[in-house]
């Protein structure tokens, strides 16, 4: 299978750009007092701005001492700062671990930009992102997901901008708050697991010490949503793997959570002065598609068939207590948002972003095992979310998702499989971490006849590529062991945007 004709071109250079960094240890920073040592990132475009994010540190990455900093911003049309269109100053509070978010707005669609941060007698990268245009005749994605900093190299990323996508899309597990003594590691944490706002902002410091990660950050604009390691393994809404009650988990949650926004390119109006952050929005990409990130961890129904406060990704065998017709992945509110946002579509393509396999998944035979920590776990939720994707006003539904380790291809279905197809979903692998054991998912072709790819064996991303007429997507495997690693294509999807109802074309 080949790459997109303008990509092997541009991955030689995009390694060839990277390949003389050193390839440090956290402390390696601790030769140079750099405060932007984390690097610059933008995020949640629109068609007249983006947000800006950096995050001011001391020697070795540690934080800052207790005082405001202030900090000035330029953005600019041109990477020479010759034309700036914006300035002004943020100040770094060391509530927020002296993280910067800057929301900006009135500039022009569909342009490029680059930015910098002036503090502390230092400059920080030049970072360059863009705005969403007016009128779009095409997007490319690059959707990623899963990234162990023990268990693989980020070398992904070098692939993913010698692509130059328009976005990222992070579908979560952004961070991975356990290690797992039993794998075999590339580098080391250096600490115990994160439980507390210190801890957590320690982890996110040492990802964003990875130089292939932070090149991605400043070079593109990206929209993120969580899963279950941002905060621990597993958990839903308050429940946790731990079964540790509210009034104990509730803490820790909120601390992971604070500890996510203060490190990520979000717009501040998503989280500040709210009584819960709110991670759930959407981006229109011009006429052209609709993308809706979604939160399914913190609404969560309680998990099907465990103990009060417990949620396991246990296997669920015959469990009438999931079938129940109120239980939700996304919550009341959430759900309502998203079907105003599905009733009023008229774009060729609506994406929905999300951190959990979606499709239905049997185990065996019986067709009533299946996993409890996917949407199998709330069959209910997701047969309400497939009667909107169906609806008229909804052309061609695509449903990106993440956390499996592992590559899929699903046909959308409501009810039983012989109904009519309704969406596709695209299932990324980890861009770096374990794949899972054999025999997991069992039969898979045998006991889902909906699923037309399966490939547990590969870690890398998924690259899409569509205009008003066509959809491509590039499932690009690559070995995270290797340091030298490079990217190669598994599998390609395509999908025409004027035959709803049809499959997805997989072409291994």
């Amino acid at each position: 299978m080949h790459d997109f004709p303008w990509h092997r071109r541009a991955v030689l250079g995009a390694m060839a750009a990277l390949g003389t960094q050193a390839l440090p240890r956290f402390d390696a920073f601790a030769a140079v007092s750099d405060p932007f040592a984390l690097g610059v990132a933008s995020g949640d475009p629109a068609a007249d701005g983006f947000v800006l994010w950096t995050r001011l540190v001391g020697p070795a990455g540690a934080p800052l001492p207790p005082r405001a900093v202030p900090v000035r911003f330029e953005v600019a049309e041109d990477e020479a700062f010759h034309r700036i269109v914006r300035t002004g100053t943020a100040i770094a509070r060391p509530e927020a671990a002296h993280s910067v978010h800057v929301e900006l707005g009135g500039l022009r669609p569909g342009r490029t930009y680059w930015y910098r941060f002036h503090s502390l007698s230092a400059t920080s990268p030049v970072g360059r992102t863009k705005t969403v245009p007016a009128n779009a005749d095409r997007l490319r994605l690059a959707m990623t997901s899963c990234q162990h900093w023990e268990l693989g190299w980020f070398r992904a990323y070098r692939d993913m901008i010698a692509a130059a996508p328009d976005l990222i899309v992070q579908v979560g597990d952004y961070i991975y708050e356990q290690a797992y003594p039993d794998q075999p590691k590339v580098r080391s944490f250096g600490a115990a697991d994160p439980t507390d706002l210190d801890g957590y902002r320690a982890r996110y410091a040492l990802y964003r010490s990875d130089p292939d990660l932070r090149e991605a950050h400043r070079l593109f604009p990206w929209l993120v949503t969580w899963d279950d390691h941002e905060v621990l393994n597993d958990y839903a809404a308050l429940a946790n793997r731990e079964g540790l009650p509210p009034d104990v988990f509730a803490p820790r949650r909120a601390a992971a959570y604070q500890a996510y926004f203060e490190h990520m390119p979000i717009r501040p109006s998503l989280w500040r002065s709210r009584p819960a952050p709110r991670l759930f929005r959407g981006v229109d990409w011009g006429e052209l598609a609709s993308l809706s990130m979604l939160d399914t961890r913190q609404y969560r129904s309680a998990a099907a068939c465990a103990k009060p406060y417990v949620a396991r990704n246990v296997k669920l065998d015959h469990c009438a207590e999931r079938l129940g017709a109120g239980r939700s992945m996304l919550g009341d509110v959430q759900e309502a948002w998203l079907a105003d946002r599905l009733s009023r579509e008229r774009r060729p393509w609506t994406l929905l972003a999300q951190g959990v396999f979606f499709a239905p998944l049997a185990l065996d035979g019986t067709g009533d095992t299946f996993w409890a920590d996917q949407w199998d776990g709330y069959p209910a939720g997701r047969d309400r979310l497939l009667d909107q994707m169906a609806q008229p006003s909804v052309n061609c539904p695509v449903v990106l998702s993440g956390d499996i380790h592992s590559f899929w291809v699903n046909d959308l279905r409501r009810g039983d499989a012989h109904r009519g197809i309704v969406g596709t979903e695209i299932v990324t692998s980890a861009l770096a971490a374990q794949s899972p054991p054999q025999g997991r998912f069992g039969d898979v072709l045998t006991n889902n006849s909906h699923i037309r790819f399966s490939d547990v064996d590969h870690t890398g991303y998924v690259l899409l590529e569509m205009d008003r007429q066509r959809m491509t997507a590039q499932l690009r495997r690559i070995d995270a062991h290797r340091p030298d690693a490079r990217a190669s294509v598994l599998a390609t999807v395509t999908q025409d945007s004027r035959a709803k109802g049809h499959p997805a074309t997989v072409t291994p």
